[in-house]
């Protein structure tokens, strides 16, 4: 395994600035953005697609600093039901795989996106109540219509350009569980993969250990977010667990991010470690700093302390003992 970093925390540096300082603090791969919510600090996509030395540029300034790219990564809602939304992010979809094609990335992770409820719907609609019969209605009318059509074709394409997509499990986009993944994979093929960032299993009620097992049977977890989460029980006692107030009103929400170890303990972490190897997940572990209550830096650092002792380096050997 490797020790990563989403590297869109640092978008206030230069691509090189970045790559030297997470260096420094022992990271070994970087997941970078392309645009999208993610934003484009240190890739520009446009640039880069057509152009082999700059492309040879980029990829050198990495490994020249003993780094790899686990991940190009667009996350943004391809089936929002506005038009020149819902393009732009179907376009950057598409030339972030041709990229990740290029310069050899193997993933490249997303959201699955949001479709409205019918067809000239202007907002997403995340239906999560199976009563009244109306939200059935809407997500079998949204995953016929907008969302097994649109990934069988971005399944096909990127199958086509050897790369893997890897959607984050995510609160408000269609695919947000293990079994919502897998009905996709199911329909679209096994270009279609996880990101999985525990963080969101939590909230949800999902102990990621177990969502890592029943990912990991099918062969679908294609990366891996480091990311924690607090449950604040007497708030979510008054709140419940779909919670819209606002991240940045900490004390006031039911739930809330964290770097690593800081809303479970360096065995939880392990735990997951130990399942992600037995079920042959030996990529990269990203982290993902999202904690209102740390700088940059610090939530890395902590992040990385806690995980540097957990991740496996070695191969397994034969099991002498037997």
């Amino acid at each position: 395994m490797r020790l990563g970093v989403f590297s869109v925390l640092y978008s206030d540096k230069g691509l090189e600035e970045m790559l030297d300082h997470v260096a420094a603090m022992g990271i070994e791969a970087i997941e970078i953005g392309t645009g999208g919510y993610p934003g484009n600090a240190h890739c520009d996509i446009d640039e880069l697609l057509n152009d082999k030395e700059k492309q040879k540029e980029f990829v050198d300034k990495i490994l020249s600093r003993g780094l790899i790219v686990s991940a190009l990564s667009c996350h943004s809602n391809p089936l929002h039901p506005q038009k020149k939304i819902r393009d732009e992010a179907d376009e950057l979809l598409t030339k972030t795989i041709k990229l990740a094609n290029r310069l050899n990335i193997p993933v490249v992770n997303t959201f699955s996106g949001c479709p409205g409820d019918h067809e000239n719907a202007k907002f997403p609609n995340w239906p999560v109540a199976p009563w009244p019969n109306d939200f059935q209605e809407i997500l079998k009318w949204q995953w016929e219509e907008k969302i097994t059509p649109y990934w069988k074709d971005k399944a096909r394409f990127a199958e086509q350009h050897q790369v893997k997509i890897g959607l984050e499990l995510h609160g408000g986009f269609s695919v947000h569980t293990p079994a919502t993944l897998l009905r996709l994979r199911k329909e679209c093929g096994a270009a279609i993969g996880a990101n999985l960032d525990p963080s969101h299993m939590w909230w949800q009620g999902i102990d990621p250990v177990e969502a890592i097992k029943i990912l990991g049977r099918e062969q679908a977890i294609y990366h891996f977010h480091a990311k924690d989460t607090i449950i604040d029980q007497p708030v979510l006692n008054r709140n419940g667990i779909t919670d819209m107030t606002s991240y940045a009103d900490m004390k006031n929400r039911s739930w809330y991010f964290r770097t690593v170890g800081y809303g479970h303990d360096a065995k939880v972490w392990a735990d997951m470690l130990s399942v992600l190897r037995l079920y042959d997940y030996d990529y990269v572990v990203s982290i993902e700093h999202e904690d209102g209550l740390m700088s940059i830096d610090e939530g890395l650092s902590k992040a990385v302390n806690t995980l540097k002792p957990l991740i496996f380096k070695e191969a397994t050997s034969n099991m002498w003992w037997t």
